[in-house]
């Protein structure tokens, strides 16, 4: 397992030095439980981050921390366990009598970290007997040594006398190296009554100062003036610097230059040859003659940004003069000013990134090599642990290590560019006395740059050679319904010996199903390891299952070896969703429900409620209408099935509806249901009899022809069969003279009333259906008593208006309470008063 996934305690330590400067130090430990290795010269390899935070400049010889005491070690066992420190730069020593973490050599954050926000310096701490490598991250604090400085002590300027009351002048802006709070702050001006300072920021977050003219300047006057700005950083003590501004008043020169842009930003490869056209500043002058000739160069920048770029003074364009390198520099910011013939200057910031390239090599360190190792060593037995590093950034650096095919050995990463090389098989010295292992890193740069290492690795001789699967566990996905008979997979595993020994045989040991017997879900042909199915699995009973199965050899003693099958089923759409609400009949067709002639647009009239059997998109429905008499009427909700009035009923509508809803799953092919609704608006249920009696007699007559012939078959069925009884009767009597047997027509012969066999109860509890005879003069309320299943009849009881509301909650059936929609919809119609208002108390109508 991956310790970067594990949960464990921090602790967090203080030390102090006294006498010298304050340190701070965190430790983060992880503890982690490896399994063991029965090597004979390798122990486990452990992987822990501990953590310090010292601050720069500090005196060789200071205590870090006692980095003995931090990892748990004994101090008397130091000199066994050869605890040291490995680095780019040995800065940091550790004390084989007391185990303290050292400083061993002056230690300057600018130097190592440069501008950087933070600044940690890696460690590799390696013990041996048993070996244990540990992460020490050495966090550098800044501390206020460098105070700003100015690149030039004397800044001279040439200002017009004309120049105008707040124009302004970009002056050379201080460096200095610390970072954050003892870093350049602020900028000070001393008093004077012509000019002010402002204090502006680049895009890069660099300060630098403006002058602000405050009053017109007179060469007559006054010639030249003298100032003096200082720089001040955040640290404490604070540091500062000066700098002094010789400003000189020229005469005729009214109009300074203006660069096209105030800020260039340009993105350069790091392989970009010296010579190479980087960009090229403009800038104008609205002078004429001496006054407009413009000429270009560098105000603010560092020594070595000289020394890679050139400006033509000229035309304004900077080139390449040297090697970009994004692993020392990713970003230039340079200072450009342009000044014309009369003194006047103008100033303009270029920023220059550098885009990293793949340039480097991998590097592949070996931190523990062994050069033998026993025959009968158990899979995963550390052989080598080693690290890698890639001084490119970004999928440049992002290095991955194999090593070489058909060789009984792998890679493990245990932590971000630490490696194991693990044995991944069983040895055999009979057939290969000596390994010549290829470890090859390779960045994911294009092209890819790789480095390869080679080990010699020398087998002891044990006989021991069980079979080794080619895989550690086995996962199929195999899709629902599929044939009895069919292969899943093949598991394999292999036996480097000989003969009987070499041969092996598969078998399922085990699974995690209760019943039926295995042998009735799959079984794995012994010589092939071929897994096959017995049976078609069906999703909606079984969805996952999990066998072991075992490779065994034909040797005495057999030696056999285990792994996990792992099966999946997948579901496929073969549920069609089936339609809860409303009830249907025989024809697919829903009970009436009624809609008063004032309902208002957005009225909900019904609601469709299914469900499908299947699973994540084959049991997504949808909801449309097919077929409608006024489409415009009624709109229907996508996915919630719920119908609802478009707009209002006009005069010109009619006042029977039919809508055909489909309901369609996700699946692919989709499968679907069907349901036809009857609306009908009235404002009475006097008043919709007559719509619904037109209605039924509309789709009764097709019914009427096959109910006629039906009824001429019937009876001449019972004729015959009257006409047999009666014969078989009279011969009866003739054969018999006893008046026993006329019994059988004696007046006690009565008829039982029976009860129709096919009786079922209706499908929602709200879906409460009332039969009305045909006769308008003579009718009646009846309404079905509400049930769980689903049926085309229902089962009449008598009707009282104060029993329409007065079902009971919990007769509410299990997938309608699994229907979070449903339920409500549910809900909200028993929770309505009862009233003519399209639906008759929420109750549908059926004659």
């Amino acid at each position: 397992m991956p310790r970067e996934k594990e949960l464990e305690p921090v602790y967090c330590r203080e030390a102090k030095d006294m006498g010298r400067n304050a340190l701070h130090r965190d430790q983060v430990l992880r503890w982690q439980v490896l399994y063991p290795f029965f090597a004979s010269l390798f122990c486990r390899a452990l992987s822990e981050h501990i953590s310090y935070s010292i601050p720069e400049e500090m005196e060789k010889g200071s205590v870090v921390g006692n980095l003995a005491k931090d990892l748990g070690l004994d101090v008397r066992d130091l000199p066994a366990r050869k605890l040291r420190v490995n680095g780019k730069k040995q800065h940091f020593a550790v004390s084989t009598e007391s185990g303290e973490l050292l400083i061993s050599d002056r230690i300057d954050r600018e130097h190592l970290c440069g501008k950087k926000s933070v600044c940690a310096l890696t460690l590799e701490t390696v013990t041996e007997n048993p070996l244990n490598v540990f992460h020490v991250i050495i966090v550098i604090q800044d501390i206020n040594d460098n105070p700003p400085h100015f690149p030039q002590n004397i800044i001279n300027l040439q200002i017009n006398e004309l120049a105008l009351k707040g124009s302004r002048f970009g002056l050379e802006s201080a460096v200095d190296p610390d970072v954050g709070v003892n870093s350049l702050q602020n900028y000070q001006l001393s008093s004077n009554e012509y000019f002010s300072m402002v204090v502006k920021e680049s895009p890069d977050g660099r300060k630098y100062p403006e002058l602000v003219m405050e009053k017109p300047l007179d060469r007559e006057k006054q010639s030249s003036h003298h100032l003096v700005l200082v720089a001040v950083d955040g640290g404490n003590p604070v540091l500062s610097s000066t700098a002094q501004i010789i400003i000189k008043v020229t005469d005729a020169n009214d109009n300074p230059p203006v660069f096209s842009q105030d800020f260039y930003k340009v993105s350069l490869r790091e392989n970009l040859p010296p010579g190479s056209s980087v960009l090229r500043v403009m800038a104008t002058d609205k002078d004429e003659g001496i006054n407009a000739e413009i000429t270009y160069f560098f105000k603010t920048t560092t020594d070595n940004a000289l020394n890679i770029f050139h400006l033509d003074h000229k035309n304004g364009e900077i080139k390449t003069q040297g090697h970009l390198d994004f692993e020392d520099i990713e970003r230039y910011t340079l200072s450009v000013g342009a000044r014309d013939g009369g003194g006047m200057a103008a100033e303009c910031k270029v920023i220059l990134e550098i885009l990293d390239e793949n340039d480097n090599q991998p590097e592949v360190t070996f931190t523990s090599v062994s050069s033998t190792i026993a025959e009968d060593a158990v899979p995963g037995t550390v052989i080598a642990f080693f690290k890698t590093e890639d001084r490119d950034s970004g999928v440049n650096g992002e290095v991955t290590c194999h090593v070489e095919e058909n060789a009984p050995f792998r890679l493990e990463s245990s932590s971000r560019n630490y490696y194991k090389l693990l044995t991944d098989g069983p040895l055999d010295r009979e057939q290969t006395p000596q390994y010549n292992v290829t470890i090859t890193a390779s960045d994911r740069g294009k092209p890819p740059l790789s480095t390869s290492k080679t080990l010699t690795l020398h087998i002891a001789d044990v006989n021991d050679n069980p079979p080794v699967f080619l895989q550690p566990s086995y996962v199929v996905y195999l899709p629902e319904n599929n044939p009895s008979g069919a292969s899943i997979t093949r598991v394999s595993a292999s036996d480097s010996d000989l003969e009987g020994n070499g041969r092996v045989s598969y078998s399922i040991v085990s699974s995690d199903l209760a019943s039926p017997p295995l042998s009735s879900y799959v079984s794995v042909y012994s010589h092939s390891g071929a897994v096959f199915a017995q049976r078609s699995f069906d999703y909606e009973q079984v969805r996952t299952f999990e066998l072991t199965l075992q490779a065994c050899d034909a040797g005495s003693p057999v030696l056999c070896a285990n792994v996990t099958l792992q099966v999946f089923i997948l579901d496929r759409n073969d549920n069609a969703p089936n339609i809860l609400y409303p009830a249907l009949g025989p024809d697919r067709s829903a009970l009436f429900d009624m809609v008063p002639r004032s309902a208002e647009p957005g009225y909900l009239v019904t609601k469709v409620v299914a469900v499908d059997a299947d699973s994540g998109h084959n049991a997504w429905l949808s909801y449309r209408v097919l077929q409608a008499t006024d489409p415009g009427l009624f709109s229907l909700g996508l996915r919630t099935g719920e119908i609802r009035t478009a707009r209002a009923l006009a005069e010109r509508d009619a006042a029977r509806h039919r809508l055909l809803v489909s309901v369609q799953d996700g699946g692919q092919p989709p499968l679907s249901a069907t349901v036809a609704l009857h609306l009908v608006f009235a404002d009475s249920l006097k008043e919709a009899m007559p719509e619904m009696t037109d209605e039924r007699s509309d789709t009764s007559n097709t019914q009427s022809e096959l109910q006629f012939y039906l009824v001429i078959a019937l009876a001449l069925i019972s004729i015959l069969f009257l006409i047999t009884i009666i014969f078989a009767i009279i011969l009866r009597f003739r054969r018999y003279s006893n008046r026993k047997t006329l019994g059988c027509f004696s007046p006690d012969v009565y008829s039982r009333p029976t009860i129709p066999s096919n009786y079922e109860d209706g499908t929602l509890p709200y879906s409460n259906q009332t039969c009305l005879p045909t006769e308008l003069g003579k009718y009646e309320f009846t309404f079905l008593k509400p049930n769980d299943q689903s049926s085309a009849e229902q089962n009449f009881l008598s009707y009282s208006p104060f029993d329409a509301l007065a079902s009971d909650p919990s007769e509410i059936p299990n997938d309608l309470q699994s229907n979070p929609v449903g339920y409500k919809e549910h809900k909200q119609i028993r929770n309505q008063p009862l009233g003519l208002h399209g639906k008759f108390g929420h109750k549908q109508f059926q004659f």
